[in-house]
């Protein structure tokens, strides 16, 4: 009987949320509801949740999570400094006179506002709102524009320095290790932060990579729904190329600095984070969009986002707490060993939920919920952790950009003029879905493309 109150306390929360329940207090509640009712009847023990101070102490004690705030104020603060206001000019111009040049442009700032902000709604607004009037008056198809933003903003969740990187990368370090526990090793190896960092980068560009042949294709096949602009300037074009220099130098050399410091071990990711913080600051400074007002505000959303995502923490360490004590992680574990065709199908079967979760949860819930129960199964069964993790954010990146729940498409349409319907936003974005599940399938195929930086940089 308790296996089934898990079950049914995994689907009770799920329709707490859909109705709209604030998500730290939807799994709290549910948790300690079932709980109660499971001790009432004799099918949970109340001492499973003794273990919760100590659990929570642990997340206090954490320093690798002292990287969330830092980088969140990050990009919080290179949002509000117009810095992507800067890039997307510059890059329009620079590639303005291409066929397809404004797809490119979005692109590209898409890539490298991920590797700055890593905020993936404050991506979308803000392509939303400067780029999507600019492709549309330039003749852009609404539907080629509309999924070529919501995708360029979804990449902030793959590319590094990456809020969900650095929360799935602290999850699946204890998942590893309890695995290891479980398979009699004693001396667990670790995986960090910095690991999942170097192996999200290349499937991140690989990505980048396929967009831009998707939208190189669209311009030479269907050339009327992306014009060029005969009236642009050329790259050669006196100034231009000075002014490129001046934009692109400040946000690479903070990525540089953030990601480079990590992968060379000079700074733990927190370090880093820091580091990008006070970048941030700089580059505010430098453009002229820093004030003590400016940065109030920045602080108080750090203190907002940071505050939910670690009242989402405690949230669902009660619910992981009460799940293990009906023995839902056996029951996972039991089903997932059991499956036809071996470690294959349980990775798919996972996938396809995780996927689905997308829907209705945000990352930072699918991350401390479900990672945690299916991860240490997963990782027993012989699967790299890193490859893993960048399995599990790719494919939380498909799923925020899927009809019709898709987050990245509810942030576009709240910015999106009239002109912009539901349903070409849906039709914009199918391409880059097939695109995401190619990328998840070459990377399933060979995994060194996820692996082979974090050994080569490593060992």
């Amino acid at each position: 009987m308790s296996e089934y109150l898990a079950l049914f306390m995994f689907i009770s929360v799920c329709l707490v949320l859909l109705s709209g329940y604030p998500v730290a207090l939807s799994l709290a509640g549910t948790a300690l509801l079932f709980a109660f009712i499971g001790n009432h009847f004799g099918y949970f023990d109340s001492d499973f949740l003794e273990a919760l101070p100590n659990r929570l102490y642990g997340i206090m004690e954490n320093e690798t999570l002292i990287a969330v705030p830092l980088f969140v104020f990050m990009g919080i603060m290179l949002e509000r400094s117009k810095v992507a206001e800067g890039l997307l000019e510059t890059m329009a111009s620079l590639f303005g006179s291409l066929r397809g040049g404004l797809g490119i442009s979005v692109t590209i700032v898409g890539m490298l506002l991920a590797a700055s902000t890593g905020i993936i709604g404050a991506t979308v607004v803000t392509m939303g709102l400067l780029a999507l009037p600019t492709m549309l008056r330039r003749g852009y198809d609404p539907a080629i524009a509309a999924g070529t933003i919501c995708a360029s903003g979804t990449l902030g969740q793959i590319i590094p320095p990456s809020i969900v990187l650095v929360l799935l990368g602290d999850v699946l370090s204890s998942a590893y290790q309890q695995a290891q526990l479980d398979m009699g090793i004693f001396s667990p190896e670790t995986v960090s932060v910095g690991d999942l960092f170097a192996g999200a980068l290349l499937p991140g560009l690989m990505l980048v990579g396929l967009y831009l042949i998707y939208i190189f294709s669209m311009a030479w096949l269907k050339p009327q729904s992306m014009p060029n602009n005969p009236e642009a300037e050329t790259p050669f074009q006196s100034g231009l190329v000075l002014r490129v220099i001046k934009v692109l130098l400040p946000p690479l050399l903070l990525i540089v600095s953030v990601l480079g410091s990590i992968m060379v071990g000079l700074a733990t990711p927190t370090e880093a984070a820091s580091v990008g913080a006070m970048g941030a600051i700089i580059l505010a400074l430098l453009s002229g969009e820093f004030t003590y007002q400016r940065l109030l505000e920045v602080m108080r959303s750090t203190v907002r986002v940071t505050s939910m995502v670690f009242l989402i923490f405690i949230g669902a360490s009660i619910f992981s707490l009460v799940f293990r004590g009906f023995g839902g992680d056996d029951i996972v574990a039991e089903l997932l060993n059991n499956l036809p065709g071996g470690v294959f199908t349980a990775m798919l079967v996972v996938m396809v939920l995780m996927f689905l979760l997308g829907f209705i949860l945000d990352f930072i819930e699918i991350t401390f919920v479900v990672v945690p129960i299916v991860g240490p199964i997963l990782l027993a069964m012989g699967l790299d952790p890193v490859w893993l993790g960048v399995m599990i954010a790719i494919n939380l990146q498909t799923s925020f950009l899927t009809p019709p729940f898709g987050f990245a498409l509810f942030y576009l349409r709240g910015v999106a003029p009239k002109a912009v319907t539901t349903m070409h936003i849906y039709k914009g974005v199918m391409p880059f879905i097939a695109i995401q599940l190619i990328g998840l399938c070459l990377i399933a195929y060979w995994p060194s493309i996820a692996t082979w930086l974090p050994a080569k940089i490593y060992g």
